[in-house]
């Protein structure tokens, strides 16, 4: 019998050296460069190795006012304070987890009495012991010992996975980290935008009011028509209507900024609306292969393979034989006088169990291939996870070069309109111009001077796009 049981323990060793082995990252194919090679991306080098994501985050922002919100968010978020309590409780998963190769030890101190019927067989026997009582007492204190061999390398894959699932949880932590830059300055720079829009429709106002009264004296003087003066009047509160309609997108941006930064809502303080929004004026991307190592969803999908692996070779393990070593021992008696009389009260029992599942419906099967697939699907969750980031940064990529295009094309527009509303003004100051060229300039102008202050605010966010991408923001 110790011949046999040796045989399995050696083997269950054996076996150990197979389902233990060291647990690898998922492999992936990564492409050399970002996007299509047909696009034209004069402007940035993707082939140097270095990336502005490896810069900290305030290396990356000018606006004072930008870096405080941020500050406060990085400290008062409740994401991001979630996310450290889930760091805390993977650590103390892994506290616990390396407890269990250890044995367990309890103490146990028991006292009972027992009234047993006369007629049952306890009954009987103190009556025919006649020990002069008609009750049974027992004291028992004892030590348990129990112990499960680790001989599968069960509880080594088990702190693998609770090493890895913490992993995971720091990396889910920075990945929030970045989305919160991300988001804050994406929020900050449409704030900016909306305080520009709101500047040039107040100042187009004032412009058609002025248009307004010289159409008046005009129509006073009987030098134009009362359409004249209707439709300009029209133009005027058109652009006037604008100005609410700003002022409340601005409250409602700052609100949604606030509370991102951890604070109830209230008024953000501007700082000068000059000031550049970027320290940098080149954004290198790097290569792509520096995502798997950088960005933090990715890295996560990466430790989830670990975790889904580990978990599949504790299932295997659930099919193999499980050896138990149990001991207890201490002072037992039927008397109190006598329980820690020794040796006359000592005893002891040791027994060593090994149970090899044979038929349970199938279950542990069922649970080793559920495992086997979830494993798998974790490996496609990380592929996806790759194609999805090589794609978010070369959308970026486009998004900052093309709009870079767009924004100098309405740069010259705008400037073109300024002069046409001095030279309509002149003209129809002189009477070589109606009133409807006047209106006409001063709308395109209008237009034209929003559209280039949204096309500034989402050439920005696409950079603050860029550098989420690339997994920068959280060292």
């Amino acid at each position: 019998m110790k011949n046999i049981l040796l045989i399995l323990i050696l083997t269950g060793i054996f076996s150990a050296c197979l389902t233990t082995k060291e647990l690898k990252m998922p492999v992936t194919r990564v492409p050399n460069t970002y996007g299509n090679s047909s696009i034209s991306i004069s402007s940035l080098n993707t082939a140097d190795t270095g990336s502005f994501a490896n810069l900290p985050w305030q290396s990356l922002f000018a606006d004072s006012g930008l870096k405080s919100l941020v500050d406060s968010a990085l400290v008062r978020n409740y994401d991001l304070n979630l996310a450290l309590k889930n760091i805390e409780e993977a650590g103390a998963i892994i506290k616990q987890v390396k407890w269990n190769a250890i044995p367990k030890l309890n103490l146990s101190i028991t006292a009972n009495t027992t009234r047993p019927s006369d007629n049952s067989l306890n009954g009987l026997s103190l009556k025919q012991y006649n020990i002069g009582t008609s009750h049974i007492e027992d004291y028992s204190s004892q030590v348990l010992f129990s112990w499960e061999a680790d001989i599968w390398g069960k509880i080594r894959l088990q702190k693998k996975s609770a090493l890895a699932s913490y992993l995971e949880s720091l990396e889910a932590k920075r990945a929030i980290q970045t989305t919160l830059i991300s988001s804050i300055s994406q929020g900050y720079f449409n704030l900016r935008m909306l305080d520009s829009q709101l500047e040039i429709a107040k100042k187009n106002a004032a412009l058609e009011d002025s248009t307004v009264r010289i159409l008046k004296l005009q129509y006073a003087a009987g030098q134009v028509t009362s359409l004249a003066v209707e439709q300009a009047q029209a133009q005027a509160i058109a652009s006037e209507e604008l100005i609410p309609q700003f002022e409340q997108s601005i409250q409602i941006q700052e609100n949604a900024l606030q509370i991102l930064a951890g604070s109830f809502p209230k008024s953000l303080p501007r700082t000068n609306n000059k000031a550049p929004n970027f320290l940098l004026d080149q954004f290198n991307p790097g290569i792509p292969t520096q995502i798997l190592s950088r960005r933090p969803d990715v890295k996560a999908k990466e430790l989830a393979v670990l975790v889904a692996d580990a978990k599949m070779g504790i299932s295997k393990i659930a099919l193999y034989p499980n050896l138990q070593i149990t001991a207890s021992g201490g002072l037992d008696s039927y008397l109190a006088s006598h329980w820690y009389q020794v040796p006359g009260s000592l005893f002891g029992m040791v027994t060593g169990s090994l149970v090899q599942p044979l038929i349970n419906n199938r279950s542990l099967t069922t649970q080793y291939e559920i495992a086997k697939i979830e494993k798998e699907k974790a490996v496609l969750q990380f592929r996806q996870s790759v194609l999805a980031a090589v794609g978010e940064v070369s959308n970026a990529l486009v998004q900052i070069e093309k709009l870079k295009t767009q924004v100098k094309l309405a740069e010259e527009r705008v400037n073109a309109l300024q002069n046409a509303i001095k030279n309509s003004n002149l003209l129809f100051n002189s009477g070589l111009a109606n009133y409807l060229e006047v209106i006409t300039a001063q709308n395109s102008l209008l237009q034209s001077e929003l559209e280039l202050a949204t096309l500034n605010r989402d050439q920005h966010i696409a950079i603050s796009e860029l550098y989420r991408s690339l997994g920068g923001g959280w060292k």
